[in-house]
């Protein structure tokens, strides 16, 4: 027996019209429900009253209500299982089609939203050099901020093609060099027709700031493709 059926079964109790079973299962639960025990209370009156209007019987005769109120009783709890068997259906097909609609619509979203934004390129910070190089094609701008290790340099790169490696080397007054950062240049290229984005990378140098005398943008197999002074 459901917890749902024992709350409903206190009138059928007190009329004394459960089966063996139902009636075992309903003072089990009786025992330990408040609500039950005091609607019972609340019923003992008015189950003695109906059985006080049935026919006169033998006194060794079990006591029971009419017969109109059994039949009733017993429709009425017939119907009220119904009901719960019927409200049970319907939350389980309205609970499985929300779990579809979810499916659904998370399927959706992924397919046909929006691809995830590329997170925007770090800013060229602190103290700005451009140069070009009309033979290669490329023209380019760093930043520089001094740090108590160094030198931060950030960079912006324009017309290249690949497929490439290069590095950045920066060059010092007295000819010393230090490689600054490396990538490889895709086949699109950067900041050419077709892929108008730049390459913005950073990197640093322990050199300091007034040790440098340039940038240099070099392939990894030799040669450079630009230069910028400062």
């Amino acid at each position: 027996m459901s917890s749902q059926v024992e709350h409903t079964d206190v009138g059928a109790y007190a009329l004394g019209l459960l089966e063996e079973v139902d009636r075992r299962a309903f003072e089990a639960h009786l025992q330990g429900c408040a609500a039950c025990q005091a609607e019972l209370r609340e019923m003992s009156g008015t189950a003695s009253v109906l059985t006080s209007l049935g026919a006169e019987r033998p006194e060794d005769e079990p006591s029971t209500a009419p017969a109109p109120v059994i039949d009733m009783m017993r429709r009425k709890r017939r119907a009220d299982r119904r009901s719960r068997r019927a409200a049970l259906l319907v939350g389980t097909a309205a609970a499985a089609g929300a779990l579809v609609a979810g499916v659904g619509v998370g399927t959706v979203l992924n397919d046909e939203g929006p691809a995830p934004k590329t997170p925007p390129a770090p800013p060229i910070a602190g103290e700005q050099f451009r140069g070009t190089n009309p033979g290669t094609g490329a023209s380019g701008l760093v930043g520089l901020v001094d740090k108590g290790w160094g030198t931060q340099v950030s960079l912006e790169l324009r017309g290249i093609k690949g497929p490439l490696r290069c590095h950045l080397e920066a060059v010092s007054k007295d000819g010393e060099r230090s490689v600054v950062a490396g990538w490889r240049v895709p086949d699109k290229g950067y900041g050419v027709p077709g892929q108008p984005k730049p390459l913005v990378m950073q990197g640093g140098t322990g050199l300091t700031r007034p040790e440098i005398s340039r940038f240099e943008v070099r392939l990894d197999d030799g040669g450079t493709l630009l230069t910028i002074p400062l």
